[in-house]
């Protein structure tokens, strides 16, 4: 353990040696750490009980993607929001359920033996995009502002609003097993909706607030930046789990009031993601490649595959281009949206969430078309984002 655990520690300081010459190359932290994290899976497995392993990374998942949520929405900025709100609403509400509409059709399809039910749960919860994998054209200087701005909002709230149809097949699947509670459904995927945004609103103005004061006041250490981060992103998701709301519905929205009401230098937050933060993505995708994807490669049939590849490419491209119709977009824009839809942490959470919870039938095949879809995502959309980019900025700017 302790050779395995320094040689983690190695590839985590190689890869902060390196970061700025790998982001000019195709290669990106996800590609590379899953890579990793797969070449160690038996090391890992060997080294670590069943149910640390299940425990652990379930809790990473949460915690990077809580994290990862609100410090992409406190550079989300609402003035600039507003002169192009129409795209991602028109994403996001139009596009997604088109989307997951057509997603239960291919995986129907494709797999008609596991139900309707299973369809929808499947596509459901390979639905979400990823904010960690979309970091690489998110944060490209050569995208324009209204496309990289869009990514960012879909791929926060998109996750919560996926959530009710996530509980609905996963409830109707497990069914058959006489477990299924269907009372109180539609109430609770309206609350949980609902109430995650109030507790972000409440958390990330109040400590927005309270950091203006005191630095004003000069009470506050600029170094106790990162420590009010991490409480509001951790708060907005405790509260709302308090009140039954979605916890990372309002780390998102937190993340945006804060940025918004926060009237300083609001650096710390990105020196911390860029630090500390950088090791949990880290050690989120080498748990992935470690542990999730070996288990979704040992149930892979042609069938899991052909469903990954369909729901990267038209499951996901055809319901935005046709969502972004009269938006004003060119069709180069349209398609390039449809594309970096990338599948991450929310499906892998989603989909332990809902194994933990219920039973129900074909759940190697459901953690396989996960583990194939954010995979296949991994990789082609981390060798593809910076070529991409790069091209779109000079389509942009002719």
């Amino acid at each position: 353990m302790p050779e395995l655990i320094l040689l983690i520690l190695l590839a985590f300081v190689s890869y902060s040696l390196l970061s700025k010459g790998i982001s000019r190359t195709i290669l990106t932290l996800p590609l590379l750490f899953a890579a990793f994290g797969l070449a160690l899976s038996g090391q890992i497995k060997s080294s670590l009980p069943p149910e640390v392993m299940h425990e652990g990374k379930k809790l990473l998942a949460e915690v990077t993607l809580v994290l990862i949520l609100f410090s992409d929405a406190s550079h989300v900025r609402f003035r600039r929001l507003a002169a192009s709100w129409s795209i991602p609403a028109r994403m996001l509400l139009i596009g997604m359920p088109l989307s997951i509409g057509l997603g239960v059709i291919v995986a129907y399809l494709i797999f008609p033996a596991a139900g309707l039910a299973m369809a929808l749960l499947t596509a459901a919860v390979l639905t979400p995009t990823d904010a960690a994998l979309g970091q690489s054209v998110v944060s490209n200087p050569e995208v324009p502002e209204r496309l990289s701005q869009t990514i960012n909002v879909e791929s926060g709230l998109n996750d919560g609003l996926a959530l009710p149809f996530v509980l609905l097949g996963a409830i109707l699947a497990s069914a058959g097993f006489g477990e299924a509670q269907t009372d109180g459904l539609a109430f609770e995927a309206i609350t949980e909706v609902i109430l995650g945004p109030i507790a972000g609103i409440i958390i990330g103005w109040g400590l927005a607030y309270a950091m203006d004061r005191a630095q004003n006041r000069d009470l506050m250490n600029e170094a106790a930046g990162g420590v009010v981060f991490l409480v509001a992103a951790f708060s907005s998701f405790f509260l709302a789990e308090l009140i039954h709301g979605n916890g990372f519905i309002a780390a998102f929205v937190g993340g945006m009031v804060f940025g918004n009401t926060y009237r300083h230098d609001i650096h710390f937050i990105s020196e911390f993601m860029e630090g500390a933060g950088q090791i949990l993505t880290m050690c989120a995708f080498l748990v992935f490649g470690a542990i999730l994807l070996p288990d979704g490669l040992a149930h892979a049939t042609a069938g899991t595959v052909l469903l990954a590849l369909c729901f990267l490419t038209f499951v996901r491209m055809v319901p935005i281009f046709v969502s972004l119709t009269g938006s004003g977009l060119p069709a180069r824009e349209k398609l390039f949206l449809g594309w970096f839809g990338p599948r991450g942490l929310a499906s892998i959470l989603f989909t332990l969430l809902m194994m933990d919870a219920y039973d129900f039938p074909t759940e190697n095949e459901l953690l396989a078309a996960v583990s194939l879809t954010v995979g296949l995502s991994i990789l082609l959309h981390g060798i593809s984002a910076t070529p991409l980019a790069n091209r779109i900025g000079r389509m942009v700017s002719k």
